[in-house]
């Protein structure tokens, strides 16, 4: 199946949070366009809408690797652009790859149990990803059926599961490395701290 991954409009945060944009809640697949990454990200063979590039996509629902998933476009891009690190891996990829410049790393959370960036640190993240992120969608009714064709017709470097990127090693290493670190560090305190609204 051939994708046209060129989209009429990037659909930013605040586009969602302001209601400009509705997602509609259907299954289908979903693409993260990004600027300003870290240089040794080997963007090159990346596919480019101005400014950003196209470095991660995903499916909603997983049936294959989550047979009983409800999720949906709406639900997924939503948990992307406001959840946290441990229910988004595209939030975690991007803290992790991005912790050098904001100063805050992957720590365990609450009872220890859940990894985040804190409170704060996915505050940061909010930010970062409206000035530098944006998605584009396509309905699919069956989005888990292309997901391994996706994969191999374009170059994806934030994608984990079933890629064979040549940054797949090096991501997975640094994610291993940011979570070691975590299990290392003391739980975060964040009685002192709460993640507020970021505004448009």
């Amino acid at each position: 199946m051939s994708f046209n991954y060129y989209p009429t409009h990037l659909i930013q945060r605040h586009e969602i949070k302001e209601k400009q944009q509705n997602i509609p809640a259907e299954h289908g697949v979903y693409f993260w366009w990004i600027k300003n990454l870290p240089v040794n990200i080997p963007l090159d063979s990346c596919i480019r809408y101005g400014a950003y590039s196209l470095v991660y996509a995903g499916i909603s629902p997983d049936k294959k690797g989550k047979p009983n998933s409800k999720a949906t476009l709406k639900t997924r891009i939503r948990t992307h652009y406001f959840g946290n690190a441990e229910g988004s891996t595209l939030r975690r990829t991007l803290g992790v790859l991005l912790a050098e410049q904001s100063g805050y790393p992957l720590r365990r959370v609450g009872s220890g149990k859940r990894m985040t960036f804190t409170h704060l640190g996915e505050q940061w993240l909010d930010q970062w990803m409206q000035e530098n992120a944006a998605v584009s969608y396509i309905v699919m009714p069956e989005p888990w059926i292309v997901e391994e064709e996706l994969l191999k017709q374009i170059s994806l470097p934030l994608n984990l599961k079933g890629n064979e990127h040549e940054f797949k090693s090096s991501l997975s290493c640094l994610r291993k490395a940011a979570i070691d670190q975590a299990r290392i560090l003391d739980i975060a305190d964040e009685s002192h701290s709460k993640r507020t609204c970021v505004t448009a």
